[in-house]
């Protein structure tokens, strides 16, 4: 039975992945750092669901490095690995301080590869290894008022691709699923004037639902994915593509 490390599973997009991943037989780590509550729920429903399949809640904050050996002593086998954790600034470059460019650089990037790092010999075990970082468009298109956030997950880009070829012979596929615009809960706070000239900025006229996010995930996961590797795949509806 396959494992699989889901960072920021709290999230809507997170919860997503969780739920595609489980209907394909995976256990699973459900990663959160402060939505406890939200997360019991679903690995509950999950495990009364899937009750041959075993399922975590591991909390880390990506943030306190110090929290990372803990944290990894709770994985007893991981096969495949999601990063969908993360958050952005909506400001200009000046007015952006150096702890939030500390707090997205580590968030999105360091605590991720130093996960990696502890955990690439299991990955390995199976000569089957997944991992998946959910990027954004912004990461090869670039956003004006978030160009921290941009930097670093075009540095997520940068890395899967070189990291997929560092663990080819290992049997370790790295990809990129880029989302545009999706309908989660960082857009509560949008008016409906703005999300209105969003849509018709899209080409297909909506914003994604997480699932459709999920399904990409599920795919590059799959055992038809094992010749997939080092690219990143956007599903953003024609959006800034």
């Amino acid at each position: 039975m396959p494992y699989a490390l889901v960072m920021g599973a709290s999230g809507d997009i997170g919860q997503a992945i969780c739920e595609k991943l489980a209907g394909e037989g995976w256990s699973l780590y459900c990663h959160y750092n402060q939505q406890k509550a939200k997360v019991l729920s679903f690995v509950s429903d999950l495990q009364k669901r899937y009750p041959q399949q075993d399922f975590f809640m591991v909390s880390l904050d990506m943030l306190r490095e110090a929290e990372i050996p803990h944290f990894l002593d709770q994985l007893f086998q991981v096969d495949g690995i999601v990063f969908a954790s993360g958050f952005t600034f909506y400001e200009l470059l000046p007015e952006t301080k150096a702890d939030q460019m500390e707090a997205l650089w580590q968030v999105h990037l360091k605590t991720p590869l130093l996960l990696l790092q502890a955990l690439q010999e299991k990955l390995a075990r199976n000569n089957n290894g997944r991992v998946v970082f959910i990027g954004s468009v912004y990461g090869h298109r670039g956003s004006s008022m978030e160009t921290v956030y941009s930097a670093v997950k075009g540095a997520q880009e940068a890395f899967a691709k070189a990291y997929a070829k560092e663990v080819a012979t290992l049997g370790i596929t790295v990809n990129v699923v880029a989302p545009g615009a999706v309908q989660t809960k960082m857009n509560t706070n949008w008016t409906e004037q703005e999300l209105a000239e969003l849509n018709a900025e899209i080409p297909l006229g909506r914003l994604a639902d997480p699932k459709e996010i999920a399904a990409a995930c599920q795919y590059l996961f799959s055992k038809e994915a094992s010749y997939t590797t080092g690219i990143v795949l956007p599903v953003a509806g024609g959006w800034m593509e």
